[in-house]
């Protein structure tokens, strides 16, 4: 065999054996609640991220001078509002002629993507969220219908209904989708502010948008047509998505964690778990234990009064004395004589008859 032939024979052995390796390696067992590295980082853009993502937005976010000694440890977002013209529009051009039904639909659907996108975020900090359904339900119990409607309504008693230290409004800015050839995508803008139920300070201010666009080069005609066709991929509704939760996740980010927030959240937890666990040891303290007897139960024998009662309903109030055959109970075991106790006597023989007639 040639040295060409050995090498092919061995070379795959070669690159198998190390694969084998990897998968023969034990478990390494790994504990829980370890330092996390890089949450402050991990998911927020940098210049480089943007100029390899052609992502010429940006964000800003301000907070009050003293929102880290009082931070918000819940948090209700409100309904957000679209600014649009809730057409579905490339360029600016519209290309959907909805009516004013339709158009009230599509601005809220864009807006709550927006917000829910938030909600999510912010559940992930050391921050309750009140959930939305519940939101909209005491938002609607108040006749509270629009923008308008609920700006007439202050912080704090929204703090009130809501039982939270902070409420955040939002509008859409932008939800804008782009083509030029070689060029598209979505670009999907936002304001926000958080604002305390406690005093009506404004404790977080954010506004910024987020391109999701595709560049595609080309040098001649042929490369240009076939890149202007497939560009037109990048306007697919899964890249909208990723804008909406990258803008959302841009602004959250830039909130400062708390470390009180963490803490108290910590330590409320570990106190409700141990006030169940003393609720159920006193329980089991106050409930008596039950244990099934093995003795055998013993009946006493019927009285005097008990055995003529029985008597009676054996033989009936109208029989005679000589119509006694067998006494109702049996004296020598003390229980009332059945039908399969009962012996016939003698030549006395039964015959048993079905109450069922033959057909």
């Amino acid at each position: 065999m040639s040295s060409r032939g050995k090498l092919a024979l061995v070379l795959p052995l070669v690159l198998i054996f190390p694969l084998a390796g990897c998968s023969a390696q034990n478990y390494e067992a790994r504990p829980f609640f370890q330092q996390e590295h890089a949450t402050e980082t991990h998911g927020k853009k940098t210049i480089f991220d943007r100029i390899i993502e052609t992502d010429p937005g940006g964000l800003d976010v301000e907070l009050a001078s003293d929102y880290e000694q009082h931070p918000p440890a819940t948090i209700a977002v409100l309904p957000f509002t679209d600014r649009g013209s809730a057409q579905y529009a490339i360029n600016k051009i519209p290309l959907s002629f909805r009516n004013k039904e339709e158009r009230d639909e599509w601005a809220w659907t864009d807006a709550q993507r927006l917000r829910k996108a938030f909600v999510a975020y912010f559940s992930e900090r050391e921050f309750r969220v009140v959930n939305p359904i519940e939101v909209d339900a005491v938002l609607q119990a108040h006749g509270i219908n629009n923008k308008e409607d609920l700006e007439k309504v202050s912080p704090v008693q929204l703090g009130k209904w809501f039982n939270c230290d902070a409420v955040m409004f939002g509008t859409v800015d932008s939800y804008d989708a782009y083509y030029f050839a070689l060029v598209s995508g979505y670009v999907v803008g936002v304001s926000s502010r958080m604002v305390s139920t406690h005093d009506g300070e404004t404790l977080m201010r954010g506004q910024g948008s987020r391109y999701s666009l595709n560049v595609m080069p080309a040098l001649d005609m042929e490369d240009i047509v076939i890149n202007s066709a497939e560009s037109l991929l990048q306007l697919r509704d899964v890249e909208l998505a990723r804008a909406e939760e990258e803008v959302a996740r841009e602004l959250v980010i830039r909130i400062p964690v708390s470390d009180k927030l963490r803490t108290e959240m910590a330590n409320n937890a570990v106190q409700r778990a141990k006030d169940s666990d003393e609720a159920d040891e006193q329980a089991k303290r106050q409930v008596p234990v039950i244990t099934a007897s093995r003795e055998e139960l013993t009946l006493p024998p019927p009285s005097t009064q008990e055995s003529q009662f029985l008597q009676t309903i054996a033989i009936g109030d109208d029989a005679d004395d000589d119509e006694v055959r067998d006494p109702a109970v049996d004296e020598q075991v003390g229980h009332l004589n059945t039908a399969s106790s009962w012996q016939p006597r003698g030549s006395e023989s039964f015959a048993s008859v079905s109450s069922q007639q033959r057909r």
